[in-house]
């Protein structure tokens, strides 16, 4: 009877080994099924069309704005404010009454030396008569030489009181003018430093009110040695140098202008020498002691084949971008070219894959295509020629109007089905570089995604 049991348990556990056995194989087979339909689906990537155009090839710079004047309104006499003629924050004309001091006292003192030019006119004039009558006196041999040399001398010193007093009275004229202060320059009042009613003093090392030049202004940044000599290329060849001006974050555009001068010497500690810039300033883009990003313009170069920092990429091969395709993938595959690095694009096509071209450019934010016209992207070694900001130029590797992958590149292997989406325009190109970058030094994309020779391969996570 033992034996019995013994069996049936025996039978019993490997019966149940079997049925757990064959589950595991059913549920595995159903997960591959699965997986296999997930990773046939497209891939949503956003795209952006590559742009032949004139390209600027610029340095770029920290930079302050300066007023190109500013000046501190300052009493030259002493005496009570009684009026501020303007308001704060005003725009000023050149020669426009700002404030008024008390000209009470300096009136007074202008009658006074009136007063005493009228008297010592007097005198003169008896001193002149006194001169006359001993002169003819002497003549007459009725005087000695010395009475009348004295007489003489007497009105001598009375013109010269008469002219001390004219002196005098210019000088009582020009305090009586300083008690009335007008705007030097044309420009924009600021805070006022001192109200009316205070007793002001030409000793006083606050100024009353400051006004500051905005048009046109200045904004002065440094450049490191090194890169003068292209910008005294520029200079020497009797071209006007542009310069453009962008916000904190370098991507607002804020105004444009022209070099006006260099420094002339090199801060020895630092090794930047200093350039001033000059800008109209028309719409008020441009405020005093802000902080702005300069570009430096050296040239323009036209035609020149552009593409957005976002598309490039970096794989074992070197640079690439995806390029998208209209029609269904080649057959052959994953591997473009047995993994050689070069573009993909030989090998049969299925049944019904359309023109093998670059896709055409869906509507913005719509699907790439209805289902009878899907895409693959190809992906294509590319020559960096120069990186500029946010936009890249390529000496080769792609042709104007062909569509990139900008985002989503991390989920992509060269031949891998995609539905493409427009991605906006870039609001700016931010933080340029040193001209004359190769390759080898321009900044690429953080990333580090399969290139054309590395299919199947995961990408590294985007920027």
């Amino acid at each position: 009877m033992t034996k019995w049991v013994v069996i049936l348990v025996i039978v019993a556990a490997v019966g149940g080994a079997i049925w757990k056995i064959r589950k595991n194989s059913q549920e595995q087979a159903t997960n591959n099924t699965r997986s296999m339909g997930m990773g046939d689906r497209p891939t949503p990537v956003m795209t952006s069309l590559v742009e032949k155009k004139t390209m600027p090839i610029y340095l770029t710079a920290l930079g302050t704005v300066t007023p190109y004047y500013s000046v501190t309104i300052k009493t030259r006499v002493d005496g009570e404010l009684l009026q501020v003629n303007v308001r704060e924050g005003q725009s000023v004309r050149k020669g426009q009454l700002l404030v008024q001091i008390d000209p009470k006292p300096y009136e007074a003192a202008l009658a006074q030396a009136e007063g005493m030019l009228v008297k010592d006119q007097a005198t003169a004039a008896n001193a002149n008569a006194e001169a006359a009558r001993y002169t003819a006196l002497l003549n007459a041999g009725v005087v000695s030489k010395e009475s009348q040399q004295l007489q003489v001398s007497g009105a001598g010193q009375a013109q010269g009181a008469i002219a001390a007093d004219q002196a005098a009275i210019q000088a009582a004229k020009v305090n009586l003018a300083y008690t009335r202060i007008a705007s030097p320059i044309d420009g924009v009042v600021g805070l006022r430093q001192v109200d009316p009613g205070n007793i002001v003093h030409a000793s006083d090392t606050t100024g009353l009110i400051l006004v500051t030049q905005l048009q046109p202004i200045a904004v002065i940044f440094t450049l490191p040695e090194d890169q003068l000599p292209q910008v005294q290329e520029v200079i020497r060849h009797g071209g006007k140098v542009a310069v453009e001006a962008y916000d904190r974050s370098n991507t607002t555009h804020l105004a444009s202008g022209t070099l006006l001068t260099l420094d002339n010497q090199i801060d020895t500690t630092t090794g930047m020498v200093k350039v001033k810039a000059i800008f109209d300033n028309k719409d008020g883009g441009l405020f005093p002691n802000q902080f702005v990003n300069v570009r430096l313009i050296l040239q323009q170069r036209p035609n020149a084949i552009v593409i957005p920092a976002q598309a490039l990429q970096t794989g074992s091969q070197g640079t690439f971008v995806y390029v998208v395709k209209a029609g269904l993938p080649p057959d052959s595959a994953a591997e473009p070219n047995g993994g050689s690095g070069a573009p993909a694009g030989g090998g049969k096509r299925r049944k019904a894959t359309a023109d093998s071209g670059s896709a055409p450019a869906p509507e913005a934010g719509g699907q790439g295509g209805a289902a009878s016209a899907p895409f693959y992207v190809e992906a294509r070694t590319v020559k960096v020629d120069l990186t500029e900001g946010t936009q890249i130029i390529l000496a080769s590797g792609v042709s104007q109007g062909e569509q990139l992958v900008v985002d989503g590149q991390e989920k992509l292997r060269n031949n891998a089905r995609v539905v493409p989406r427009n991605a906006a325009a870039p609001a700016g190109t931010g933080g340029g570089k040193k001209v004359g970058h190769t390759m080898a030094d321009s900044p690429q994309s953080s990333g580090t995604n399969a290139g054309p020779g590395d299919a199947g391969r995961t990408g590294g996570t985007r920027p």
